[in-house]
């Protein structure tokens, strides 16, 4: 019997999480043998796509979600301040990395859009004033600025202001040094320069059809969805960063700490308007609160998109609900992810979630002309003839188990991983993308730690990262050092910043 194939890593999905980790593992080590596998004929087909997600660059700079009111009416600013130096962490590694021949300018990537937070009526109003006051003494938010002054909304977002009711109670927060980012584009950049590296391969239209145990490792079958032709790869290191397709491989593999995960898919759905009479009166990402009893999924925000050096507007998202776990998926993925170990769990969310499955078949059934009245909250102006439907990606949120209600619905991203380190799977959706770096990082540590700890991988992890998140956190001068150096490197300024002495 012929030998298997053999290679250091083999990571299932060609997105912005498996690209990430190639990179950065190479970097560590360039005698790594990596492979990714991708089902598609593509990188970035699904969630990583342009037009199948937000593509924020999500730095906790205007997402209200991220900013909580508690019952005292405090604001807990603590995940906007962490999500903003998670950005910051991707930042500096996509600014390293363009500083190499094989990576390029970052500018087909990220762009400079400004993030505003709008709000409206009384209560609206008095919570972004106290949102504004918990988050302006913060470095991370020091450019932040506030106004209830129409005449200056009118210049921070043009499209929006006309056609208002003179006596409308609003407000807005403007962070001028916000980003877009296409998460697409970034990772067929990633996937570029992983493949001019040795010993390693990206490998499109493959399909995991089996994962189990080798000894200290894991045997991959993997089939070509063309020829029909398979073969078997060992690997001491297995990535699952498939996005809806990751759940389904955590349970084939078996390990004990996939158990009891369900899935919960979601689908979504934009409007999008390309006509550059529009398009060139917003110049922002602006969101908004979701409506009462709506899920955190639900808020409303107008962005500009800039994808392959055009510009359009995205409005949105609608919700929608289909079983299926990819786009490009099955309508059996719900069912087939069944188990007896999770089935009390996704029972217990179906129970206790009526109100959302509620919410996201009423989505589905909106009209066109309901979709367009939503758009016209943000922009009153707003005509049908230059919206048009644009169907997202997948998204599969996690149910975990709970000892108090049987199973939870969670709105955010999990690492799982097996106690020897040889597997680890990604789960969950936002703000996924912009936080990436840091959450591959994460991995590593646990997945690697020996190496993780070696002279080698510390002193490459310094060069790359300057400061890591605790370190931004606490560290006013040092982040905007460390930000200033990453936005001219990426070409968001023109300014040249000071040398900077790791912090790590």
């Amino acid at each position: 019997m012929a030998q298997n194939e053999a290679v250091d890593a083999v990571l299932v999905g060609a997105g912005i999480m498996s690209a990430t980790l190639a990179v950065l593992l190479k970097e560590l080590d360039p005698t790594l043998r990596l492979e990714v596998v991708e089902l598609m004929d593509s990188g970035a087909a699904e969630s990583s796509n342009p037009w199948n997600n937000a593509g924020t660059g999500h730095a906790g700079l205007c997402e209200l979600n991220y900013t909580p009111q508690a019952a005292d009416g405090s604001i807990d600013i603590k995940k906007a301040v962490h999500i903003n130096t998670q950005f910051e962490v991707s930042k500096q590694f996509w600014a390293y990395l363009t500083q190499k021949s094989t990576f390029g300018s970052a500018k087909s990537f990220i762009s400079p859009v400004p993030h505003l937070s709008y709000v409206e009526g009384d209560k609206g109003v008095a919570y972004l004033k106290k949102r504004f006051e918990a988050l302006k003494p913060h470095h991370a938010f020091a450019s932040m600025v506030y106004t209830e002054d129409k005449t200056l909304m009118g210049e921070w977002m043009p499209l929006m202001m006309p056609g208002r009711p003179a006596d409308q109670h609003i407000a807005a927060t403007r962070v001028e040094k916000g980003t877009d980012v296409n998460f697409g584009a970034l990772t067929n950049k990633l996937l570029g320069h992983l493949a001019s590296a040795a010993d390693a391969q990206v490998k499109y239209s493959k399909r995991v059809t089996g994962l189990r145990r080798n000894g200290s490792g894991w045997t991959v079958d993997i089939k070509d969805v063309n020829s029909g032709s398979t073969r078997q790869l060992d690997a001491r290191f297995v990535f699952l960063g498939a996005g809806g397709a990751a759940l389904p491989l955590l349970q084939a593999s078996g390990i004990e700490e996939g158990k009891g995960f369900g899935g919960f898919p979601v689908s979504g759905q934009w409007l999008r308007c390309d006509n550059p009479e529009i398009v060139k009166q917003h110049q922002a990402k602006v969101y908004s609160q979701a409506a009462v009893g709506s899920p955190p999924m639900s808020v409303p925000h107008l962005d500009t998109r800039v994808v392959d050096g055009k510009k359009s507007l995205l409005f949105g998202p609608y919700a929608g609900f289909t079983t299926k776990f990819l786009k490009h998926g099955s309508l059996l993925d719900l069912p087939k992810s069944v188990r007896a170990g999770n089935l009390g769990p996704m029972l217990a969310v179906a129970r206790d979630n009526m109100d959302l499955t509620k919410y996201l078949i009423s989505e589905v059934m909106q009209s066109m002309e309901q979709r367009l009245e939503s758009l016209r909250r943000f922009y009153p102006g707003a005509r049908a003839e230059d919206w048009r439907l644009e169907v997202a990606g997948q998204r599969v949120q996690i149910i975990k188990k709970d000892a108090k209600k049987g199973g939870v619905l969670q709105f955010g991203t999990e690492l799982v991983s097996a106690a020897d380190g040889s597997l680890a799977a990604l789960l969950g959706a936002s703000p996924g993308a912009s936080v990436t770096v840091s959450i591959m990082l994460e991995l590593i540590e646990r997945c690697f730690p020996e190496q993780y700890r070696s002279e080698a991988w510390t002193a490459k992890l310094k060069e790359i990262f300057p400061a890591r998140e605790k370190a931004l956190e606490s560290d006013a001068e040092l982040y905007n050092r460390v930000s200033a150096q990453s936005n001219t490197r990426l070409e968001l300024v023109q300014a040249t910043p000071e040398p900077i002495v790791s912090s790590l």
